[in-house]
């Protein structure tokens, strides 16, 4: 919506110079040079028919702007993507236009503006004008653009001269773009300064805040990968701090994107360079160095305010530094209508204080006209009476009747008179209490006037807290982040661990139990194998003895034989041989059998079971060359 309001801007101001018989309307051929023209600045296609399409029922010529703003709305804004075109091509395409018929710099005979100059002022007065049209600029903010640009230029600026030029021009309720132009040509500012200074100022000020450009200047940058110092060109914006090889910004070396978890911190001095500072981010960390402290406290103050419209979600540090000023002339424009308003209801109660008065006065003349007439009455009364007494003492009854009835009305006259200097008491009390009121009524205006700048300091104060507090907030934040992940990161370390030792004791167990079971066999092999070699040693004693056999009467077979002549067959005995060969084939399938079992345990166990198998076959009963069968042991 922002970048359509200031787009709508400066194409206002292309069709009114197209309005060149100043009747509000624009003939349907310069609208469509003017729409195909903003298509192309905009890089969207044109619809050649859109606009016949859109007119077709108002064949009455002219359009005005009322009639044009649905189809620009429709078939251009609608279409237009930010990021896709440039808004400066925008800008100067519509200042093409509407210079050509209403800037004249001539007029003032040598130019204090060039072209481009004037561009510039042009974009900033559309940056700092109101959303309302025709587009005007207030006086407080022709004041501030000035002051930016003078301040820039590093001169004094004269206000006087520019409230007598706003006062001539009769431009207190706004000032043109044509008439601001004309002010920045007459000299009234840029009295004594060279034209390369105004053009360097005006750049300045147009890219900080029409380019957004928060900050710019050398700094001395720490590399990342041979830590040696560099002098860069730095330009900060909203979101971004970018860094080059000179000022000319042709060669980008890198950018710093800034966010919310970003910081700038103050660094102390060393490695021989001075007002250090650094930018965290989640990331990296960048050390820079600044010329002198007050460029530090610049650069630290620009990037925390950078940081802080990121946070904000705020994209211009001058769109809002806009709406703030303008708050604040609404809120001067409140309190002067309510000051008037207060001076209105003391010029009333003046008034009614007044009229009191004089209803005072007045009683005041009454009183006395009625002490005069009494005093009158009194006298008169005398006369009379004196009259009567002299002249009608026999009727002197009726005088005392006379007198009496005189008496009565005296009194009644004196109870009159005495109501009016009560009456006349009550206002002069009153008259005091009014005093008193309208003093009590100064002193709290004074007293409210004290409170207010008493609490626009606090309010500063509290701000700059608040700022600080957020500041802390927001480092105590990063700091617990890194705790958390560090302690995660901890915990599951511990829980593989905990689980790879209770899987190693879980194998011991195992390997234990099979090493028992090892053990148990280990011992009933060898068991066997002690009665087998006594076994095969009760037969070779048996075998020796039926190796010579005796015959009857105890004369061997064959000597008998001999004696006799006739040779006799000796009976066949079963020999040594074949009885340990017997043996040998059960005790291989006992080993057979023995193996079998220890090749069902755990292939864990395996190096004992290896062992414990090499020390049995050790103990395996062996055949002797003579036949006879010994155990290894």
């Amino acid at each position: 919506m922002e970048l359509r309001a200031e787009l709508l801007k400066s194409i206002w101001h292309a069709f009114t110079s197209l309005d060149v018989g100043e009747s509000g309307k624009v003939s349907k051929s310069q609208l469509k040079v003017l729409s195909h023209n903003l298509c192309t600045a905009l890089c969207i296609t044109h619809d050649k028919h859109a606009l016949e399409q859109h007119f077709r029922d108002d064949d009455d010529g002219p359009v005005s702007s009322q009639g044009y703003m649905p189809y620009l709305n429709t078939y251009i804004l609608d279409k237009a993507v930010e990021g896709t075109f440039k808004k400066e091509e925008v800008d100067r395409l519509c200042w093409t236009l509407c210079s050509t018929k209403n800037y004249h710099p001539e007029r003032h005979g040598s130019s204090a503006l060039s072209k481009n100059d004037a561009f510039h002022l042009w974009c900033l007065f559309n940056f700092l004008s109101e959303d309302k049209y025709p587009l005007v600029l207030v006086p407080e903010e022709v004041e501030y653009l000035i002051k930016k640009i003078c301040s820039a230029m590093s001169v004094e600026l004269s206000c006087v001269d520019i409230e007598d030029f706003i006062s001539q021009n009769d431009m207190q309720s706004g000032v043109s773009v044509w008439a601001f132009l004309d002010l920045m040509n007459s000299g009234v500012v840029t009295r004594g300064v060279d034209r390369e200074s105004i053009t360097m100022a005006i750049e300045e000020v147009y890219g900080e805040i029409v380019g957004n450009t928060l900050k710019e200047g050398y700094l001395w940058k720490k590399g990342h990968l041979r830590r040696n110092w560099t002098e860069r060109w730095f330009s900060l914006k909203v979101s971004s701090l970018a860094y080059y090889t000179s000022e000319d910004r042709k060669e980008c070396k890198g950018v710093i994107e800034l966010d919310q978890n970003c910081c700038v911190e103050v660094l102390p001095d060393r490695e021989g360079k001075r007002c250090m500072f650094c930018v965290k981010t989640l990331s990296k960390t960048y050390e820079m160095s600044a010329p002198d402290t007050k460029q530090r406290q610049e650069w630290t103050t620009a990037i925390q305010t950078a940081i802080r419209l990121c946070v904000e979600g705020k994209a211009s540090l001058h769109r809002e530094l806009k709406l703030r000023r303008r708050e604040q002339r609404e809120e001067r424009e409140r309190r002067r209508v309510s000051k008037e308003e207060e001076l209105r209801r003391l010029r009333l109660l003046q008034d009614e204080r007044e009229q009191r008065l004089v209803e005072l006065e007045l009683l005041q003349e009454a009183q006395r006209q009625a002490q005069a007439t009494q005093e009158q009455e009194e006298q008169k009364r005398r006369l009379q009476h004196e009259q009567l007494q002299k002249a009608l003492q026999e009727q002197l009854q009726e005088a005392e009747e006379a007198r009496a009835n005189m008496q009565v009305e005296m009194a009644a006259k004196e109870a009159e008179a005495e109501r009016q200097q009560r009456r006349i008491r009550e206002l002069e009390a009153m008259q005091v209490q009014l005093e008193e009121a309208l003093q009590l009524e100064i002193r709290a205006r004074r007293d409210e006037e004290a409170c207010r700048k008493t609490q626009a300091r606090l309010l500063a104060e509290e701000e700059d807290k608040m700022k600080a507090l957020l500041t802390l907030q927001e480092e105590q934040e990063d700091f617990i982040l890194r705790t958390q992940r560090e302690k995660q990161e901890l915990r599951q370390e511990m829980e593989s661990k905990s689980k790879a030792l209770e899987e190693a004791q879980q194998q011991l167990e195992k390997v234990r139990a099979s090493r028992h079971r090892v053990d148990q066999d280990i011992a009933a092999a060898q068991r066997k194998l002690r009665q087998a070699s006594t076994s095969v040693k009760h037969w070779n004693i048996q075998m020796n003895r039926l190796m010579h056999p005796i015959g009857p009467g105890g004369v061997c077979v064959e000597r008998r034989a001999s004696i006799g002549g006739t040779p006799t067959t000796p009976t066949r005995l079963p020999s040594l041989r074949d009885s340990g060969l017997r043996l040998s084939q059960k005790c291989a399938d006992n080993e057979k059998d023995r193996k079998e079992s220890q090749t069902s345990a755990d292939s864990d166990s395996r190096p004992e079971e290896e062992s414990g198998t090499s020390d049995n076959d050790a103990g395996i009963p062996m055949q002797t060359s003579n036949g006879s069968i010994e155990s290894a042991n």
